[in-house]
């Protein structure tokens, strides 16, 4: 029989306070102002009658500014996160200090990022202001959120997608400072993805089946969590053609090596719908296979319809 969410939970307690003690081993303190260029800050027109924003102010390429953005807002939604994760796993013993731990660390993301953007005038803070008012209030609702290994299947692939975004977008900066720092927010989200992969490692020994229905799903049906972002879908095009995040990064960087991980292809003791659940799985990683090559075909042939290199 399947293990209800109460076992699950007491089930992974002793797993769960296992690897906090590693991530907070291995986890680095680190300090969102020392990342960010104060000297290149000036007053902004309003109250304290500064120099208005203009496009030529910033210094980003069009498109690590939309990451960028993207990027930020998602990282603006913590408090739903926080509510979410929260009311799934409990505000009490290791399971709720890891909330709270993990919760302060992805604080200092939103920080750093929007300290980076505001000095150097990397975007229009009157923009990002009213998009992270329209964001936040339209919130964050985890669509696993009453199912513990859905959640934890989620989280593990959402975090390395995370991390390959934030480096990427470093990359495409082109500014040492901008990468300086994503790389190190990036290194955050790597430890968080460790967390929650090895969490379903140990949930795959207890139940294997309903681990891989779990997995199978939620690769199915998995949208980063800012999906719901204003334009979302044109700016993630936008971002894909970049080569910062895109189908091929998602299938071979994010989805395989975990799934090799939790040994998902070699393991024998799946029975049932467990099996089924590989099955499908399989099926889903041949169509992102498909679906990888087909947009790099039609973004290659873009590039030379329009000359770029």
């Amino acid at each position: 029989m399947p293990l209800d969410q109460t076992a699950l939970l007491i089930e992974l307690e002793p797993v769960v306070a296992t690897n906090l003690d590693r991530h907070l081993a291995l986890a680095k303190e680190w300090f969102p102002h020392e990342y960010v260029p104060w000297s290149e800050g000036r007053t902004f027109d309003g109250l304290l009658d500064g120099e208005p924003w203009r496009p030529d102010d910033s210094k980003l390429p069009d498109v690590a500014r939309t990451a960028l953005i993207v990027n930020l807002l998602t990282e603006d939604n913590l408090p739903s996160y926080h509510h979410e994760i929260a009311t799934l796993f409990g505000r009490d013993g290791a399971w709720g200090t890891w909330v709270h731990r993990w919760t302060a660390e992805e604080g200092r993301h939103g920080i750093a990022i929007r300290d980076y953007l505001t000095v150097t005038r990397g975007v229009d803070p009157v923009e990002l202001e009213r998009a992270r008012m329209d964001h936040m209030q339209s919130g964050y609702v985890n669509v696993n959120g009453h199912e513990i290994m859905h959640s934890l299947a989620y989280v593990a692939f959402q975090e390395l997608a995370t991390r390959i975004s934030h480096r990427n977008t470093g990359k495409a900066t082109g500014d040492p400072i901008a990468e300086q720092l994503l790389a190190r927010v990036a290194a955050d989200e790597n430890l968080h993805m460790v967390f929650y992969r090895n969490l379903l490692a140990a949930a795959f020994e207890l139940a294997p089946d309903q681990a891989m229905r779990a997995v199978a799903n939620v690769t199915a049906n998995f949208q980063m969590p800012g999906a719901n972002i204003a334009g979302f879908g044109r700016k993630a095009v936008l971002i894909a053609l970049a080569g910062i995040y895109d189908l091929r990064q998602h299938r071979d960087e994010v989805l395989q090596p975990v799934l090799r991980q939790w040994n998902v292809w070699d393991r024998t003791d799946l029975r049932g719908d467990g099996e089924r659940a590989r099955e499908e799985l399989a099926a889903q990683m041949s169509e992102l296979e498909t679906q990888a090559v087909r947009f790099e075909e039609k973004r290659e042939a873009r590039r030379k319809r329009l000359g770029e290199s």
